[in-house]
């Protein structure tokens, strides 16, 4: 299995190449645990005529995709911090302190940008299962998701632009870590509490936004490529 490959293999580039594959897996079964959280919640299977072993068995199969992602995660932070571990029995030269907070920051804000990929796509897999005759009323849901996906999008856009002002040294580790709280919760609650976080601009107040949009001005213009 992926599992076994992952933990068995010594070859760097097979590692990352396996642990690539177990998170194209993992994702899927994001999506599946989302597909059954709307089927849990839709009317057909709440109907008390429906046998309570349907809701039951949906209940399972998304404890045991939840089982699967919990210990994904565990795989992750082990195989990374096993990684961190041969690279200081290596000897590795000392890092240079600003060049290490800023490092920190990329890294986070990157981690930022795939969360908010990785939940467009939970969207997006939604919107492909709701449908509506032409003429009808477009259902709330769908509406719903695609107003999220639009938001998104655009602070994936701010995101991009930040990480190439913070490598260019025109925004310091510490001014980008004065959005941190905001952008963390943002991830958290975007959907629990969509209303709160209408105005995108709002989240970035504390940032000299004026860089930040000349810069997204500039992007706009060709492709949008994540600074890594």
């Amino acid at each position: 299995s992926i599992w076994n490959k992952v933990y068995d293999t010594e070859n760097a580039n097979q590692k990352e190449k396996f642990e690539a594959d177990l998170k194209k897996e993992i994702k899927k079964l994001q999506r599946y645990r989302d597909q059954i959280k709307t089927w849990i919640q839709s009317s057909e299977i709440k109907d008390k005529k429906v046998s309570a072993s349907y809701e039951q068995a949906l209940m399972d199969a998304r404890k045991q995709i939840e089982r699967e992602m919990e210990r994904f995660k565990v795989c992750e932070k082990e195989t990374k911090t096993k990684a961190f571990s041969k690279e200081g029995l290596g000897q590795q030269p000392k890092t240079d302190p600003r060049e290490k907070a800023k490092a920190e920051t990329r890294d986070w804000l990157n981690s930022v940008v795939s969360d908010l990929e990785n939940q467009i796509d939970n969207f997006e897999a939604e919107l492909e299962g709701l449908s509506f005759k032409k003429g009808k009323q477009r259902p709330p849901r769908l509406v719903h998701l695609e107003k999220s996906i639009t938001r998104h999008k655009a602070h994936i856009k701010k995101l991009e632009s930040i990480l190439r002002l913070l490598d260019n040294d025109e925004l310091s580790p510490e001014q980008v870590n004065d959005v941190k709280d905001f952008l963390e919760d943002y991830v958290e609650r975007n959907q629990e509490d969509f209303d709160e976080f209408s105005d995108v601009e709002d989240l970035y107040s504390t940032l000299p936004m004026e860089k930040v949009e000349a810069l997204e001005d500039m992007v706009s213009l060709a492709p949008s490529i994540l600074i890594k």
